[in-house]
């Protein structure tokens, strides 16, 4: 299984939509900042399952800020990252991994792109996909026998 993931895109649909083209993924995560670039998504990929959390410049108090998701059976719990201070380090991160037994943990919010594997789960952020960044996107593979692989690329 192939998922694109998005993050910090802040007003740049475009390139997410160009990379979504250009992957042909069989999933899309959007990580926040900004929600509301992911509607372009919605409409043009309706058959791609989207899933999506609220970042700290969103201000959607309704919609969601984590989300657990299953992907080919690994537990992927998606934030932002603003709520667990990945911009200090990831320490609430790896309790949180820890004590509910996550597979891997993808955020965002710091606009530096991340591949890390601690204790056996996946720390994940593909970067910021926004205008004004050094622009990047990542892609999630759950290869056969579950084992996770996360890779970053220039938008």
């Amino acid at each position: 299984m192939k998922t694109v993931v998005l993050s910090d895109s802040h007003g740049d649909a475009m390139s997410m939509v160009n990379v979504i083209e250009r992957e042909q993924p069989d999933a899309v995560i959007h990580l926040g900042d900004c929600w509301r670039d992911t509607e372009p998504l919605v409409e043009r990929f309706p058959d791609i399952p989207l899933y999506r959390v609220t970042g700290n410049c969103d201000y959607r108090p309704k919609d969601i800020s984590e989300q657990l998701v299953i992907l080919e059976g690994r537990r992927v719990f998606l934030c932002h990252g603003h709520t667990f201070g990945v911009k200090e380090g990831l320490w609430d991160a790896e309790e949180y991994v820890e004590e509910r037994k996550l597979d891997a943990f993808l955020f965002g919010h710091t606009h530096q792109p991340l591949v890390d594997m601690r204790r056996g789960a996946l720390y994940f952020n593909p970067g910021s996909c926004g205008l004004g960044h050094p622009r990047t996107y990542g892609v999630l593979a759950v290869e056969p026998g579950g084992k996770l692989d996360g890779r970053v690329y220039r938008v």
